[in-house]
């Protein structure tokens, strides 16, 4: 014969676990610094995303499980992350677009055809 398995009662005093809505912030700038990534502008957004994680991150764990919303966190710091070195990505190559631009320039003058 088994014995049922029971879940300790909480103690009425004891919060009810909420979402953290700096969560949600973390994801939603991730998702945005990832979006504009490219445009090396998402780097800003990627920055607050990955400043406001470790916040949210901290605060969740002096919460002990009456925060919610890590799922959430991990997600927006991936995005921030993408969208930083897809930031760094589009510098290297506009860079090295430049240099070969400059490079295919011809420094002299155009001579006509006939000219020896």
């Amino acid at each position: 014969m088994t014995l049922p398995m029971t879940v300790p009662d909480r103690h009425p005093m004891d919060p009810d676990p909420e979402p953290s809505s700096k969560a949600r912030a973390v994801f939603a700038l991730g998702l945005v610094g990832f979006l504009t990534g490219a445009f090396v502008g998402g780097v800003i957004p990627a920055t607050i995303a990955l400043l406001l994680a470790k916040q949210t991150a901290r605060q969740a764990y002096e919460a002990k499980g009456y925060l919610t919303g890590s799922a959430w966190i991990r997600r927006g710091r991936r995005l921030a992350w993408a969208g930083i070195v897809l930031a760094l990505t589009a510098l290297v190559v506009a860079s090295i677009a430049g240099l070969l631009h400059l490079a295919g320039t011809p420094g002299g003058a155009d001579f006509s055809p006939g000219t020896d």
